[in-house]
């Protein structure tokens, strides 16, 4: 079944309103018509069963048959402090993470980031990478839309982290799996968990000082070297795995 989310003034007590892009989505992709049944989230924990009952140009207006509180996040929410990779990577790197689990996607400019983008690339970026967070929010039926930031610099990513409970930066040079697998197995579920993952090149020394005056933990992943897009799916998965089964 469709699934689409919504925010919560256009939920009333019978009734969801669709608007904005779903409308085409399901007007004129889906070549949907009344009487259909399609699922609908407010972003939160709430799914509703709606069916169909009209569709105009603008709006698509759905009856609630019946709604649900639903656990479909994990109990912790993860966010991705990802060091800018080349090309096209961060659309991979977006989806996969979306379906993952991650709660927000924080692109890092990091000082060996090939990747540079001026106010107007960042811009159309952003855009692209969210709207690839949404179509993997809905395929893998996540009941909110992961925010995809704007790009920030090493140090305003160590600070916009210190809220977190816990930060966690695999690193290369990190050698002791014991301790990782005691890091690791030491998250609370609820808590929130800051991923830190370098670019290519990765990270630079003093960011590796910054990140460790600041309580972030170093963590390896193995005895071999990952790619910066399989670094941050690896880990996203290693905590998948402890949330779901907590």
């Amino acid at each position: 079944m469709h699934r689409f989310f919504v925010e919560r003034d256009q939920i009333e007590e019978k009734q969801i309103h669709v608007i904005g892009s779903d409308v085409n989505h399901i007007r004129n992709v889906l070549r949907m018509k009344p009487q259909e049944e399609i699922v609908i989230s407010d972003g939160r924990n709430q799914e509703y069963t709606c069916y169909i009952e009209s569709i105009s140009q603008d709006e698509v207006l759905t009856h609630i048959m019946y709604s649900q509180e639903v656990g479909l996040e994990l109990k912790s929410h993860i966010y991705l402090f990802q060091g800018l990779p080349k090309s096209d990577k961060m659309e991979l790197i977006t989806q996969k993470t979306v379906e993952l689990g991650a709660y927000e996607i924080i692109p890092v400019a990091m000082k060996r980031s090939v990747t540079k983008l001026d106010a107007k690339k960042e811009a159309a970026k952003i855009k692209r990478w969210q709207l690839i967070s949404e179509s993997a929010a809905k395929q893998s039926k996540r009941m909110r839309i992961p925010e995809i930031k704007g790009v920030m610099s090493f140090s305003d990513a160590i600070a916009y982290a210190q809220g977190l409970d816990i930060c966690l930066m695999p690193y290369e040079l990190a050698k002791d799996m014991k301790e990782t697998k005691e890091i690791l197995a030491g998250i609370v579920p609820g808590q929130s968990v800051g991923i830190f993952i370098g670019p290519e090149g990765g990270f630079a020394e003093e960011e590796v000082a910054e990140a460790l005056a600041n309580e972030v933990r170093t963590i390896t992943l193995g005895r071999r070297i990952l790619r910066t897009e399989t670094a941050g799916l690896t880990t996203l998965s290693i905590l998948m795995y402890l949330m779901e089964d907590a």
